[in-house]
């Protein structure tokens, strides 16, 4: 078990930012790190292929007794397994408050990484189809697309841009073309209000919905469908990441981990013999508070569009200024932010590789990731400026998440 034995809960250690081991607990493979040169320090790239959101899925829908040795133990010859993603639920938020948290402390396993940028848009998709964002193409929580009069900015979510509903004109399963779990039905868990959205269609492509109202109906649920022979269940859960948003990292956040930690091990309590619970997330979080600010005015002058995230902002130039948009923000923004070209970011992959026309038409023209706490307002979002917990960029305490697991 990883820090499971009784007593009080040991403290999680922190994955180191250079590969090996922490702590003394074997990782479940290499960390994401930062390759030689190729994101300045405390950034880190996610290990595309090895153990990270896009690799969890396919190696989870393989045969028991085929499955990966980098899943935990009681992954791997399970003939039922549940999947459950707990929407926001950093590696090193649960590390640091074992206390709240006893049931996820006594499971096994370690971290994993998400992807980039560590946002439930694209880490989602990649959880759910197996593959990387340049894959899938939904490379952030807003990117750009053809509107009804010019371009527009799409919030994935939502699904909607300045005009209203986007499915008209952005239909959903043309935006992200791939099926969910290798194509096969799986049950999808998750609560009712998500049932039938653009990002649903997008994201879960031939899964079942599976609706509740109240979190307390998610175990029984879970429960029913093993016990009608399903395979393969997975489970969403978004209430740790609403409450980081909304209240930061103090007590409303430690008492919603109370309350996870009880909800998986109610989902424990369902499992028939035989059967397994792997436990994962999106991202992690970092606690932004009044770091978060509108673009400074040169910059802002020299955008016309602002999509990405608050930590991985992308501007929009207009036609053949780019290059001085770049400068302009590499001049204000360079000490505390990597502020990097379209094409230098598609080359160094932090997508998972290369990107169609299509895909690439999706990103702005600079990108700006803090190293930091700092977080980049977008103007046409009134709403930006009261978040207090945010992600997205590609700090570690975004980039790595749990991946943990019980058999039953």
């Amino acid at each position: 078990m990883l820090q499971g034995q009784r007593g009080p809960p040991a403290v999680l250690r922190r994955p180191p930012d250079d590969g090996g081991r922490v702590d003394g607990v074997t990782s479940l493979a290499p960390p994401a790190a930062a390759a030689p040169a190729a994101l300045p320090a405390p950034l880190v790239m996610p290990s595309y292929g090895a153990s990270s959101l896009d690799s969890l899925v396919p190696a989870l829908l393989q045969a028991p007794g085929e499955r990966p040795v980098w899943l935990p133990g009681p992954l791997g010859g399970a003939p039922q397994v549940v999947l459950l993603a707990l929407d926001g639920l950093g590696w090193r938020q649960l590390q640091d408050r074992c206390r709240w948290a006893p049931v996820l402390v006594g499971l096994e396993g370690g971290p994993i990484s998400s992807v980039a940028p560590t946002t439930t848009a694209a880490a989602l998709t990649s959880l759910t189809t197996g593959m990387v964002p340049a894959a899938h193409g939904i490379v952030g929580y807003k990117f750009a697309v053809a509107g009804p009069s010019g371009p527009e900015v799409l919030n994935v979510l939502r699904w909607t841009t300045r005009s209203g509903d986007a499915r008209p004109f952005v239909p959903p399963r043309q935006a992200q073309p791939l099926a969910a779990f290798g194509g096969r039905p799986v049950p999808v868990v998750s609560r009712s209000d998500f049932s039938g959205s653009g990002f649903s269609q997008a994201h879960q492509q031939g899964a079942r919905e599976v609706a509740w109202t109240v979190a307390s109906s998610l175990p029984p649920l879970v429960g029913d469908l093993l016990a009608q022979g399903e395979a393969f269940v997975y489970a969403y859960y978004e209430g740790i990441d609403k409450v980081a948003h909304a209240a930061g990292l103090g007590a409303l956040y430690d008492a919603e981990l109370a309350f996870v930690d009880r909800l998986v091990g109610d989902v424990m309590s369902v499992l028939p013999p035989g059967a397994a619970l792997a436990v994962t997330s999106d991202h992690g979080q970092v606690d932004v508070g009044s770091r978060a600010r509108p673009l400074a005015p040169p910059v802002a002058a020299s955008t016309v569009l602002v999509s990405g995230e608050a930590r991985f902002r992308w501007l929009h130039s207009r036609p053949g200024e780019a290059q001085d948009l770049l400068e302009r923000a590499q001049a204000h923004y360079g000490g505390e932010a990597w502020v990097a070209s379209r094409a230098e970011v598609v080359a160094r992959g932090l997508f998972g590789g290369p990107l169609r026309d299509e895909f690439l038409g999706r990103l702005g023209d600079v990108a700006m990731v803090p190293l930091g706490h700092d977080a980049y307002l977008d103007p046409a979002d009134g709403g930006d400026a009261r978040l207090v917990c945010r992600h997205g960029g590609l700090t570690a305490d975004e980039m790595f998440v749990p991946l943990l697991a019980a058999g039953a």
